[in-house]
């Protein structure tokens, strides 16, 4: 840990009078050098409580950063993680105001929806299907509080890992259909401009749910019944503007679509 608590709590206000006022502010790893992984961590878990403080309910988490070609597009080769609250939530088929959000980007993502607590450490991916009581195709809008997206490792993390909103489809039983094999389709304006599987988060989706519940363990937290868990994009990010219809087709999952004013 390199940053003081005033300098953590200064960043932590800085991102947060970002993300209020839709002016997005330098990288926190040029103004704060000596930032580290925990330093972000820490500003990241300052924001989330205030929100909760203020009435927010936290709904889930997110996973970041898992697919080879998100980690391509923002020069990072980790995977992180961030907090979804009830007011990042929106409707399938509804609209998000563009402007509510500094430089939105959307993604295609399986959600898991969980009947058990994931504890780690050592669960495994037939741990997170046994405790998952349905799936559902769902977008995730990224967006970054950091200027131009120009961010570290570090800068994501502590940006609550890039988020903005999810809209989340119908939600079906895994039954017997194989996650890892399930083709997906990001269509932009009537445009199909990605294309993957959920293979290509971390080869099957629930490791990455996996990776996730064995994160937080040693930090005494936990993924617990009843939270949505994004697992990370299946392709790569695409920014929106106003205007834009986005939709995700999942195969043998059906599709969720928002538009954007």
């Amino acid at each position: 840990m390199h940053l003081t608590d005033e300098q953590r709590s200064e960043a932590a206000a800085a991102l947060r009078d970002a993300e209020e006022q839709r002016t997005p502010i330098g990288p926190l790893s040029a103004s704060y050098p000596g930032i580290d992984l925990d330093d972000a961590y820490r500003i990241q878990s300052d924001n989330i409580e205030r929100r909760l403080a203020d009435g927010a309910r936290l709904v889930g988490r997110k996973v970041g950063l898992t697919s080879a070609s998100m980690q391509e597009m923002m020069g990072i080769d980790d995977h992180d993680y961030g907090v979804i609250l009830d007011t990042m939530v929106g409707s399938d088929g509804g609209t998000l105001e563009a402007g509510r959000f500094c430089a939105p980007r959307v993604e295609v993502e399986i959600a898991f929806l969980l009947a058990k607590p994931l504890v780690g450490p050592g669960v495994t991916v037939e741990d997170v299907l046994a405790a998952t009581t349905a799936v559902a195709p769902s977008i995730e809008i990224i967006d970054s509080r950091i200027a131009d997206w120009r961010i570290t490792f570090e800068d994501t993390v502590a940006d609550n890992a890039s988020s903005g909103a999810m809209v989340v489809g119908s939600w079906l039983p895994v039954g017997d259909l194989d996650l890892a094999a399930v083709g997906v389709e990001l269509v932009l304006d009537g445009d199909v401009v990605g294309v993957g599987t959920g293979a290509s988060v971390l080869g099957h989706p629930a490791k990455s749910v996996a990776w996730l519940a064995n994160t937080l363990a040693p930090l005494g937290s936990s993924l617990e019944a009843g939270q949505v868990v994004l697992p990370g994009s299946c392709t790569r990010a695409f920014d929106v503007l106003p205007g834009s219809h986005v939709e995700g087709r999942f195969a043998g999952l059906g599709s969720v679509s928002v538009s954007f004013t």
